[in-house]
């Protein structure tokens, strides 16, 4: 549980400034569960320029309550929480120098958004709180006012768990909440989670991740896992004391951070993940008559494939229905071999490519259409589909015919911006488990949104 706060103060010197006003959100990971915003009198001076930079001044304080009047809220709202601001040594400073005043020691863990988006984003130009969620396409409002700062850096901390594939703050967080309380049964757990699209991380007591999984309703599969009879589901039972999870509103988004996370994090209930999920792939070549031939092959070939599948019988499943969608030859697609005319050319389903009869640019004309649509190689594109809310979609990014990651997104300018869309892709490994994976996603959603980049 995450502390996301803003605080604006009276400026002056230091250990002697005063809170002006405090926004508290409690965030979950997922969504606020909790805030807190409030005035302050600070019993002070405020700053000539602290007044035009806040629009904050003397008589707007007046009947503000004193911080002794907020600090058990405080205390509250931040309770088994890390803090996190933009910035956080200041705020963490000017709390903890508030709470001293009390005579209370206030001692929370804390994180700093600035410290993470330089590790996560480099080569931003800024990371001011007000230009760097510009640059991200991140919406503001007032800007310089504890809710309006706090609530953008909300955001902003949402995308940084997101683009945090080693999962290091979740890992801190888990660590910090197990000091105070772990959940009494296997039931607590399941009844926190949704019943969303995502993966989920199993942790041991320590926050080690030790199994990592994907699924479209997340709460049942843990429920199998929890009362599942098997050796390995035994053995989570014992040791998990938390599940925590990452809703990506859709399976291709859920399955690339599956591949990738399990060979990163390498969890110890993870079977080794197979150097290659598909066994088969669709190659291409040209024929002496200049006829382009399409067939099924081991994916071991140096050569980059059309599309990737698990199984042969997979693949040609596959050419059989798209013999019929293209109106092909069977025996230019590998699924007939005769030295005469294919079966389909005698019932009148052929135009004749196996014997020559059809004109090469024409049957050429319709293989190159279903590479064109299967096939991502050398392309700029991107590809969309359902995010975590309503509102929100996914983003694919492809860069000549390489996967460079995705990300989340709410406004339309924020994929049409190049520079805005790719601040706001995680970059993820290209590799052939993750061209499988799309590939794969592609032809069974063919209603899946693409968009051809210039």
């Amino acid at each position: 549980m995450y502390a996301i706060l803003d605080i604006e103060t009276t400026g002056g010197k230091f250990n002697e400034e005063g809170i002006t006003e405090i926004a508290i959100y409690q965030f979950d990971g997922h969504k606020v569960t909790d805030q807190f915003i409030s005035l302050v009198n600070p019993e002070r001076e405020i700053q000539p320029f602290v007044v035009n930079l806040t629009g904050i001044n003397s008589s707007m304080l007046k009947n503000a309550p004193k911080f002794y009047e907020v600090a058990k809220r405080i205390v509250e709202i931040t309770e088994d929480c890390i803090i996190v601001a933009h910035n956080s040594s200041f705020d963490y400073r000017i709390l903890k120098t508030e709470f001293k005043r009390l005579g209370f020691p206030f001692k929370r863990k804390s994180l700093c958004t600035v410290e993470l988006a330089q590790q996560l984003i480099p080569d931003m130009e800024s990371y001011s709180l007000g230009k760097l969620t510009r640059a991200l396409g991140i919406p503001m409002a007032d800007r310089h006012r504890a809710s309006g700062d706090a609530m953008a850096t909300v955001k902003l901390f949402k995308m940084l768990l997101n683009k945090d594939l080693d999962k290091v703050i979740v890992k801190d967080a888990i660590k910090i909440e197990q000091k105070s309380k772990i959940a009494p049964n296997l039931n607590a757990m399941i009844e926190a989670l949704p019943s969303d699209t995502g993966v989920y991380y199993i942790h041991n007591s320590d926050g080690d991740i030790i199994y990592i999984g994907k699924s479209k309703n997340i709460r049942k599969r843990i429920i199998q896992h929890f009362t599942g009879t098997n050796s390995k589901s035994k053995k989570i039972q014992k040791l998990v004391s938390t599940v925590t999870y990452e809703k990506t509103g859709n399976e291709l988004a859920a399955l690339l951070k599956e591949s990738l996370e399990i060979k990163k994090n390498k969890p110890i209930f993870n079977r080794a993940l197979r150097r290659h999920i598909f066994s088969h792939a669709l190659y291409s070549f040209t024929d002496k008559n200049g006829y382009v031939n399409l067939h099924i092959d081991t994916s071991d070939r140096e050569e980059i494939p059309i599309t990737t599948f698990s199984t042969r019988a997979s693949g040609k499943h596959f050419m059989f229905k798209v013999v019929d969608e293209y109106n092909l030859c069977q025996k230019l697609t590998g699924l007939e071999s005769t030295k005469t005319s294919c079966f389909k050319y005698g019932v009148k389903e052929c135009q004749g490519a196996c014997i020559n009869e059809e004109s090469v640019n024409d049957y050429n004309k319709r293989v190159n259409s279903l590479i064109q649509k299967y096939s991502y190689d050398k392309k700029d594109m991107l590809i969309i589909d359902k995010g975590r809310t309503i509102e929100e979609k996914c983003a694919f990014l492809i860069e000549n015919g390489i996967f460079k990651g995705m990300g989340f997104f709410d406004l339309n300018h924020q994929i049409n911006n190049r520079a805005i869309l790719k601040s706001l892709i995680t970059p993820m490994e290209n590799n052939r488990d993750t061209q499988h994976i799309i590939q794969s996603y592609m032809r069974r959603n063919k209603r899946l949104k693409t968009i051809d980049l210039k």
